[in-house]
């Protein structure tokens, strides 16, 4: 679940393992580059942390829910 922290959205993500971890993230930056928003992001073996904002407005917008919604079907699409 997407949670509001320090003005930006945010969800961990858990994989089985490193590959799964990384087969997301290479997903995840397709999407991001097709709707050229990025996020920022950290991976640690199978788990992956997202943060998202529109650092052009300095805030949460509808490009961070957008880009949420799509990061959350990949991941159900993988696990």
């Amino acid at each position: 679940m997407w949670q509001e922290k320090d003005g930006e959205l945010y969800r961990k993500f858990g994989f089985k393992d490193f590959k799964a971890a990384f087969e997301f993230m290479k997903q995840v930056a397709t999407a991001s580059e097709q709707q050229n928003h990025h996020p920022r992001w950290q991976n640690e073996y199978n788990k992956v942390e997202i943060w998202l904002s529109t650092h052009s407005d300095g805030k949460i917008t509808d490009k961070d829910y957008a880009l949420a919604k799509e990061i959350d079907r990949i991941y159900h699409q993988n696990s």
